[in-house]
């Protein structure tokens, strides 16, 4: 996937659709309910998607290791997204991968996330604001998983600047770069 390092993160379901027909491998879905969530998996990986649910912003879907089973089972997901640690352990599990969605509003904060990161041992780290080259820079020297970033990305330069800082992905809701 390095080749394109982009992941569609589909946060409207009219985004489906393009994310169906994109050149993007992965996406993250984060919309959608328990309801119609086995029709939006199954078009997306119809068109060779891989799909990583997050699991707080789905409708319907609780935190627990239940639910987090029930994905993996029912809708055959490849992996979750997700800010809580029980989370990753749950998913390692079930057999499925996971993202650790990490949040750098501080120093102390990113010191909490390098901890729960080392102690859940996601497969994939996603750091949130995507927006700080130093700080993509140094969190990629202290983890040993694949980074991915987003949030606030708007410009083909953050792309840029953020790939070029250390992140391994970039993680982005705009269609127009999908």
């Amino acid at each position: 996937m390095n080749d394109y390092p982009v992941i569609a993160s589909i946060t409207e379901e009219r985004q489906v659709e393009k994310a169906a027909a994109c050149g993007v491998r992965r996406v993250n879905l984060m919309t959608g309910t328990i309801n119609n969530l086995g029709q939006i998996v199954g078009r997306l990986h119809d068109s060779g998607k891989q799909v990583f649910v997050h699991v707080e912003m789905v409708g319907g879907i609780g935190r627990d290791a239940a639910a987090i089973q029930y994905l993996a089972n029912a809708f055959k997901i490849d992996g979750i997204i997700t800010t809580k640690s029980n989370a990753v352990a749950t998913a390692k599990q079930v057999g499925i991968s996971s993202i650790q969605r990490v949040f750098a509003i501080d120093s102390a904060a990113v010191e909490t996330a390098l901890r729960m990161i080392k102690s859940c041992g996601p497969d994939e780290v996603e750091l949130m604001p995507g927006l700080m080259p130093r700080i993509i820079r140094e969190m990629k020297m202290k983890i040993k998983q694949p980074l991915i970033v987003g949030g606030l990305i708007r410009h083909d330069d953050e792309i840029k600047a953020a790939l070029e800082s250390g992140a391994d992905y970039v993680s982005i809701g705009n269609d127009y770069f999908w």
